[in-house]
């Protein structure tokens, strides 16, 4: 992966955790070194190679990612001194007091949200050891859980399946390398749900989309596509991610979700679609490298794939006026096979968007709106952290076909 640029580019967990899917070191708490290559984001070593070399180091390159002076935009080699972080959300950085005093009237709008993105963006790490938590078997049918407080009221006490994870070594591990101090644990386990709620709110909006179209999955077995899959949903995936829909549809005829995307990345989801459903009861997941359309072409119409019986397509990044040919190609296939699709947005300016887009592509729009299992983890924007945290998944649109004339 390369990256150039004059100013900072923020970095998640997700790139770092992708050079280390490639180092191929599945233990990245070990003491391990870890060469990995990739190139800097600070203009003063552009276009050098930096190489990562243990975990430790790996969070001092992501927090490098974040240093810009939230008021004037100098980098740290601009400064006359070193950036200090904002001392409440520990997340902010400024050049002076000065650039701190003038930029605290909309700071302060969202100091306490950026210091939870912090922590979450951190506690994340811990999706690939020991997130997300145990769930429980649903007490009430899927057209009874309309939101996360009726998921939440049939999963009970909490305490018993977050304390092993706060008290746990990967939890002390982890702030032992990441160079802050670590937070109280109430702060952590609020963290640690927020984390869990991204993770989750991808099945729960599936299982969304399959009540939308009044998809029925006790009667046959349903496919659905995940297009435009990357390293969110593919990195660290195991075939028991999706396993949350058959809570949400107990006892229902077969779900398979195929993972389909350029960025898809290899692990045990990347195993060929099925051609006849298996086991009830069961939710398979497989995956597919390419570009959808590209999938269309070589596996659904040669009879190696199943034809959807649901798109589904998380935050896409439809927030310019124009679509890039890669995905005008995938959402015109979808729209003249006539096939139910979802997309999801990180806010209300991308769901704009979306909808004039698909306006101008005559989409036949079923629904839009906000939806109702939206992760509930904060994310700051990359350009500037002083603005309306983004939530994954938060907006969705339907679309079915060619809009009526």
């Amino acid at each position: 992966m390369f990256l150039s640029s004059t100013q900072p580019v923020h970095v998640s967990p997700y790139f770092f955790l992708s050079l280390l899917e490639q180092s191929k070191h599945n233990n990245f708490f070990s003491t391990t070194n870890i060469s990995l290559s990739f190139f800097s984001v600070s203009d003063s070593k552009a276009d050098k190679p930096l190489t990562i070399h243990s975990t430790k180091e790996m969070f001092e390159k992501m927090e490098e990612s974040f240093k810009i002076c939230a008021q004037c935009e100098r980098l740290p080699t601009q400064a006359t001194g070193s950036l200090k972080r904002c001392t409440r959300c520990l997340n902010v950085y400024y050049c002076s007091k000065e650039c701190q005093k003038k930029d605290w009237p909309q700071h302060k709008l969202y100091c306490d949200k950026l210091r939870m993105a912090v922590v979450d963006r951190h506690v994340e790490w811990l999706v690939y050891k020991d997130l997300p938590f145990l769930t429980e078997a649903w007490s009430r049918p899927a057209n009874k859980v309309s939101c996360w407080k009726d998921w939440l009221s049939m999963q009970g006490d909490l305490t018993p399946r977050l304390e092993p994870i706060l008290s746990g070594q990967n939890m002390t591990d982890l702030w032992t390398n990441a160079c802050r101090p670590r937070p109280q644990e109430a702060e952590l386990r609020e963290s640690v749900w927020r984390v869990c709620s991204e993770f989750l709110s991808r099945p729960l909006t599936i299982g969304m989309g399959v009540r939308m179209f009044t998809l029925d999955p006790y009667s046959r077995p349903l496919t659905i596509h995940v297009v435009g899959a990357a390293h969110n949903e593919t990195l660290g995936a195991r075939t028991t991610d999706m396993d949350q829909l058959s809570r949400m549809f107990p006892g229902h005829q077969g779900l398979e979700v195929v993972m389909v995307g350029p960025e898809v990345v290899q692990g045990p989801i990347m195993r060929p679609p099925l051609r006849a459903f298996g086991p009830r009861g069961k939710v398979y997941i497989s995956a597919y490298k390419g570009l959808y359309h590209q999938f269309w072409e070589e596996a659904v119409e040669k009879g190696e794939a199943a034809k959807p019986d649901l798109v589904l397509g998380f935050h896409p990044g439809f927030e310019g006026q124009e679509v890039n040919q890669d995905w005008l190609a995938t959402l015109l296939l979808l729209r003249d096979y006539n096939i139910p699709t979802l997309f999801t947005m990180i806010n209300n300016e991308e769901l704009q968007s979306t909808l004039h887009m698909f306006m101008e592509l005559e989409m036949d729009v079923k629904d839009t709106g906000s939806n109702p299992f939206s992760s509930l983890k904060p994310e700051q924007l990359p350009k500037s952290p002083n603005k309306a945290p983004i939530y994954a998944n938060a907006h969705y649109v339907s679309f079915r076909g060619l809009s009526p004339q």
